[in-house]
């Protein structure tokens, strides 16, 4: 017999001990989720229930499996696993497909057969071609890419044309023939008697809705149902669970449903609706099942109290949650540091520079650096190569290994070296007609300076002579690193859209990092030389190694984070459009994954919590810095539960003690952000400063009145600081320092 009382807490113990109906367990992160699970199946057949009555769904394969195991470990029937008398357990399309085998789908003429990914491709491939659709377009989305579409809409039970406005606003001319391609992609399936994988799920359920014969034999062979991550169930995958269970009716001459369904999961960490996940689904549980048993795991087994009460802090203003508390036993622990570097440039050196004195702490993989969006981790990924800290890097390529990236890169080389062939032949990738011979032709005919062959192969393909003039240009008119990167910024983005019709907004993102950090070089060979240094990712995976990570930093996105934890946490980028991301400021729930995401992110750290917020960022534009609002996440946080650390001129970071005045203003307005006058351009007549007043405009008579700026809005002058700047006080923005050439006073008459 198990000593459960020995072995769980009392919260874990009332779940392991609800054996009848239905029980909805909200598992805090950290909250030993896996382990109640194990238990309750033991438990659930050391009572005398039935092994193979006992259906569990997961996400993976993995995780049931290895769910099963430790079950069977627990009561030692370690030999009965993966048997017909044991507990059954997989995926919610493995299951479809087990239940589909017996009970032939209706409309198919025939047994139906499931599709692969790349069977899937081609058969989408086919109704293009039918159709002649994208042909000669390259604007027109890759079949990956309309395929990953399709999907999205079916899972989200969303109209094509609204994922599309959404979502993918650059595909928009195209709805109308991508809703024709998903018409033939749908028929010709059918006809053909084939499924993808998002058919398995609406098949089965159209097959229980229909039949009663299949619907009975399910409810009558898996009496009790347990369901996993329940957050991130879509909308039909929590209609499965309901009609299984009997929650929902069947069709007349259905027998009705056992009852016995354990939902797990945390609303908190709801983080997947891009991949149609709906939060709604755990919220509403208890309107599915009104006499459902609520239980709450809240006892966190791996971070220290500071870092719980951040956690805690961040939920408390959720629209829609399970309100829990998350505590622990460890003792000790410091406070997270809220680290406030002055813009995003400098974030990489200050990012940087703490994985380096961490690792005074704690081993390399034992430390990880998260961020919103796969860009956002350039600079420090720069900064990590130049230290010799090495890395891995998941849930978005490392800069160097992009292919749009790459691109740009190559112009670069060519400028500081223009026979180099790997460089040229990138270069002349872009233009329709150029194939690998004929560039290594044309870099012979350079090497050799035959002009005559480069003029004629200029006649024939124009849009060689434009790159070709475009280097030189460059290469006649040289600049610093940035100016360099920003021209050829300009000159691929038309390349850009036409390469990667499907995505290029992302990537723009990315490049955009780029030039910023060209902002930190004076040469371009090393600017060059550091890009190209960096050690190759040896990794294809998505997510980071659990158990026996490798001993280096991990640097990875926060959705490809979740369920992983180190000692050591560093989030990047908290500031609005950042995170929250500029989409998700427009619409509440998706505002409130970001809130979720957040949360995530900061339970992840064992023992201590870096949370970084820039005080500007780089704008490509200006060529300057704009002001950068606090996420409001970060905003919400009492400044009792963290330390303030800001970046200096020179560089160095320092704590920050804050008057009861000072916080006042923080929480309310928006942080101070010292020493804006490094607003002013690279190129002083930028158009965006062009109307700028003179400085004399203001003079320290004037310093009681009040003023507006360009970015800031109207705002209270405070005092005069010699010889040429004020500080004023911006509603929503709080104290800044802005020199008085870029403030135009009001009249006080």
């Amino acid at each position: 017999m198990i000593d459960y009382r020995a072995e769980l807490n009392p919260a874990q113990l009332e779940a392991v001990n609800s054996l009848e109906g239905a029980v909805l367990v909200i598992a805090g992160a950290g909250s030993g989720k896996t382990r109640t699970i194990v238990y309750r199946l033991a438990r659930l057949v050391e009572s005398g229930v039935p092994a193979s009555s006992i259906l569990l769904l997961t996400f993976t394969r993995k995780a049931a499996r290895e769910m099963l195991e430790r079950a069977g470990r627990l009561l030692g029937r370690q030999e009965e696993c993966g048997g017909e008398a044991w507990v059954q357990g997989g995926t919610f399309h493995s299951f479809a497909y087990l239940v589909l085998r017996l009970f032939q789908p209706e409309g198919y003429g025939r047994a139906a057969t499931v599709l692969d990914a790349d069977d899937a491709l081609g058969l989408l491939q086919i109704c293009r071609e039918d159709l002649r659709l994208g042909k000669g377009d390259r604007s027109f989305p890759q079949d990956r890419a309309v395929l990953a579409i399709l999907s999205k809409s079916r899972n989200r039970e969303q109209p094509l044309e609204e994922v599309l406005r959404r979502d993918f606003a650059h595909l928009l001319p195209h709805a109308d023939n991508l809703a024709m391609l998903e018409k033939a992609y749908a028929v010709m399936k059918r006809e053909r008697a084939l499924l993808d994988y998002d058919d398995l799920l609406f098949e089965l359920e159209t097959l229980l809705r229909r039949r009663p014969e299949a619907l009975n034999w399910c409810r009558r062979r898996y009496r009790y149902l347990m369901v996993d991550e329940f957050q991130d169930t879509n909308l039909v995958q929590a209609r499965l669970a309901a009609l299984l269970a009997g929650g929902e009716a069947g069709p007349p001459g259905t027998e009705p449903g056992g009852g016995n369904i354990m939902a797990v999961g945390d609303d908190a960490q709801s983080i997947y609706a891009f991949r149609g996940a709906n939060v709604r689904n755990i919220l509403d549980f208890t309107g599915v099942w009104p006499q459902a048993r609520l239980i709450r795991l809240e006892e966190n087994y791996r971070s220290v109290q500071p870092v719980l009460d951040l956690c805690n802090t961040v939920l408390d203003n959720a629209k829609s949650a399970y309100r829990k508390h998350l505590f622990t036993r460890r003792t000790g622990g410091a406070l997270p540091q809220v680290l406030r570097p002055l813009s995003d440039l400098s974030q990489g050196e200050m990012a940087a520079a703490k994985v380096a004195e961490l690792l005074r702490l704690y081993p390399p993989g034992e430390i990880a650096v998260l961020f919103r969006a796969g860009y956002q981790s350039y600079h420090t990924e720069a900064r990590l190569n130049r230290l010799g800290i090495t890395f891995r890097k998941y849930g978005g390529q490392r800069y160097t290994e992009a292919a749009h990236v790459r691109d740009v890169l190559a112009f670069v080389r060519l400028l500081l070296n223009p026979l180099d062939f790997a460089a040229f032949r990138r270069v002349t990738a872009f233009i329709r007609g150029i194939g690998g011979k004929t560039a290594f032709k044309l870099h012979q005919a350079l090497q050799a300076g035959e002009s005559a062959v480069l003029e004629k192969a200029c006649l024939r393909y124009p849009e060689l002579g434009a790159q070709l003039e475009f280097l030189d240009g460059l290469r006649l008119n040289p600049g610093p690193p940035a100016l360099i990167l920003r021209a050829i910024l300009d000159h691929y983005q038309p390349i850009l859209e036409q390469l990667y019709p499907d995505d290029y907004p992302r990537r723009l993102l990315g490049l955009e990092e780029l030039a910023g950090i060209a902002l930190n070089y004076e040469d371009l060979d090393l600017f060059a030389a550091d890009l190209s240094l960096s050690e190759p990712d040896e990794s294809v995976d998505n997510r980071p190694l659990s158990g026996d990570r490798r001993e280096q930093v991990t640097l990875s996105t926060i959705h490809s984070a979740k369920g992983l934890e180190w000692e050591a946490v560093l989030v990047l980028d908290l500031v609005e459009e950042r995170f929250p991301s500029r989409q998700a400021l427009l619409r509440e729930e998706d505002f409130e994954e970001e809130r979720r995401l957040m949360y995530v992110a900061c339970t992840r750290a064992k023992s201590y919590l870096g949370l970084f917020v820039p005080a500007s960022l780089h704008d490509r534009r200006s060529g300057g810095r704009l002001p950068a609002l606090p996420s409001p996440f970060v905003r919400e946080l009492p400044p009792t539960l963290y330390e303030e650390w800001r970046e200096g001129f020179l560089g160095l970071a320092s704590p920050r003690p804050r008057s009861a005045v000072e916080t006042c203003d923080y929480e309310r307005s928006g942080p101070e952000m010292p020493g804006y006058e490094a607003l002013a351009p690279l190129d002083a007549s930028a158009d965006v400063f062009a109307d700028r007043p003179a400085a004399a405009a203001l003079t320290p008579a004037s310093s009681l009145g009040y003023c507006t700026h360009k970015l800031f809005g109207r705002g209270k002058l405070v005092r005069f600081m010699p010889p040429d700047k004020y500080q004023v006080h911006f509603p929503g923005f709080g104290l800044k320092v802005i020199l008085a050439a870029y403030l135009s006073v009001e009249d006080k008459a």
